[in-house]
């Protein structure tokens, strides 16, 4: 965690779109607990971010100082590959309604949130900024790196047109309390914690992963990147886009002898082959940001403790979780 410097009055009125999801909660977390009291949020029974005329209404009733835009249809290699479709038009309809509504509400400082997957699938690491639209993207989450690169060059041609104020930042992969565990829709992290968690409850002697192991993948804990974003916020950041993350990375492999270290599971680790790796490698350059004066401070071990606990507290709202298992 790092100070900056507070440009921004604690009774702003902050929109954060996707209050309800891993980081939108993070964030709203992390805005009142830094003092800020006009934290707007909305249901999404209330409010349909992709219904443009509902979005559109809202914004202009309430017109927000500022908007955090964390709201996303969000998934694994498993939930992009099977429903790319899904991915693809609800994320550009969600992004394409915020960032227009801001607009017309008059608000013109936004934050919205991208991800690390918009860069090429083989471009240099650490992976640079510039490096965006460069190369071939990875094919298992095409649809979800087209949307949100689709979201970033929205936010650049309205700051062009309409003289905005709206910064996109580029988050590696993220984990941390009120994560996805189901094992279709959720992430690699969440998924392998779930997993292994059933294993050693079952009392497998085996636990197969998909891949090699071999990937080399960057994990930040979402409370670390809404730290981040409360502070490009109160630096009234307005630059190019920015990557946030750790910049230090770890294999699959590895991630799963942590997770199974951490659960106690003393199982063999398997790993299936003939299932997708994804992009071999991930790791940002956070340089720009760290410039700025922004580090993450969250290690995983600390973090990854941190999220099992989270999930021995949630899991009996899991579907095929039993809480006496424990």
């Amino acid at each position: 965690m790092s100070k900056a410097i507070r440009t921004v009055p604690l009774d702003t009125k902050i929109y954060v779109a996707g209050d309800r999801g891993m980081v939108g909660s993070a964030i709203v977390r992390r805005l009142k607990g830094g003092g800020y009291s006009n934290v707007l949020t909305a249901p999404r029974n209330s409010l349909d971010l992709c219904n443009q005329n509902a979005v559109t209404a809202f914004l202009r009733q309430e017109i927000p100082d500022y908007i955090v835009c964390a709201a996303a249809r969000v998934g694994g290699i498993q939930a992009n590959s099977s429903r790319p479709a899904e991915f693809l038009y609800e994320n550009l309809l969600i992004e394409a309604n915020l960032v227009h509504g801001a607009k017309l509400a008059g608000t013109t400082r936004m934050l919205f949130l991208g991800s690390s997957c918009i860069y090429p699938r083989d471009c240099p690491q650490p992976i640079r900024e510039d490096y965006l639209l460069t190369g071939p993207l990875e094919p298992t989450n095409e649809a979800y790196a087209i949307a949100k690169i689709a979201g970033i060059k929205l936010c650049e041609a309205y700051n062009t047109q309409y003289k905005t104020s709206y910064v996109s930042v580029m988050p590696t992969n993220l984990y941390g309390p009120n994560d996805n565990y189901d094992l279709v829709g959720s992430h690699v992290l969440p998924a392998l914690l779930r997993r292994t968690h059933e294993a050693k409850v079952r009392g497998d002697k085996e636990l197969t992963i998909w891949g090699t192991g071999r990937p080399l993948r960057e994990f930040l804990h979402v409370d670390d990147l809404a730290d981040a974003c409360v502070f490009l916020m109160e630096r009234d950041y307005s630059g190019g886009i920015l990557n946030i993350g750790t910049g230090k990375e770890l294999s699959i492999g590895e991630l799963a002898k942590l997770i199974a270290g951490i659960v106690g599971y003393s199982g063999e680790l398997v790993f299936d082959t003939s299932k997708p790796d994804g992009t071999p490698r991930k790791l940002l350059d956070v340089g720009r940001l760290s410039a700025l004066g922004w580090t993450a401070r969250i290690s995983l071990e600390i973090g990854i403790r941190e999220t099992y606990a989270d999930f021995l507290a949630t899991m009996g709202t899991l579907r095929g979780i039993g809480t006496a298992q424990t």
